[in-house]
Order: C-alpha cells, then sequence, then structure tokens
C-alpha cells in the first residue's frame, strides 16, 4: 500500500479554498462592470436607431410615424435597451434614451 498514490483530504481543502478565493475576487469585478456594459449598449442602441430613423425619412421622404414602423419595414430588429426600457422617438426626429440609463 505504500505505492498508492493520491491526493490527502489537507490537499483538497487547500485546493478548495484557493478555488473559493478566486472567486470572491472575481465575480465582484463581473457583475460591475456588467451595468456599464449594459449602459454602453443602450447608447449605441440609441446611435444606431438615430442613424435608421435618418436612412427610413431619406427613403420614404417623410417623417417617421414611430419606433414600431420602422421595426416593421426591418431597419431594426429592436429598440428595447439591454438595460431596459424603449428607446424613444421625439417629435423632432431625434431619438433618447430611456430615462433612468
Amino acid at each position: 500500500m505504500k505505492n498508492e498514490k493520491g491526493f490527502t483530504l489537507i490537499e483538497m481543502m487547500i485546493v478548495l479554498m484557493i478555488i473559493s478565493i478566486l472567486l470572491l475576487i472575481t465575480i465582484p469585478n463581473v457583475t460591475k462592470n456588467n451595468s456599464s456594459v449594459k449602459k454602453k449598449g443602450c447608447e449605441a442602441l440609441v446611435q444606431l436607431v438615430g442613424a435608421q430613423v435618418q436612412a427610413y425619412e431619406i427613403e420614404k421622404g417623410t417623417a417617421l410615424p414611430d419606433l414600431k414602423t420602422l421595426k416593421e419595414e426591418g431597419y431594426i430588429k429592436t429598440y428595447t435597451c439591454p438595460s431596459g426600457g424603449d428607446v424613444q422617438l421625439a417629435a423632432d426626429g431625434s431619438v433618447t434614451a430611456p430615462a433612468g440609463t
């Protein structure tokens, strides 16, 4: 039995402790950056929708009635921000992010 190889309970506990410490360090950083990624995604969506509103108005020669029309015509797939809430179309044709983003 002297030639049996394997890990002792102490070695396994040390490995689990190291993995736990690494998880405790990385999880808060990931969740902290998640909100900034969603905010950047919403800003990018506002710019994309704004460009597509202009493209619609150039092609159709008329003002866009609402964002639902833009989606139905195939200019955009969605107008909902990753952080929640829909992008808004103002009366002057400008596009704004939802409140709170």
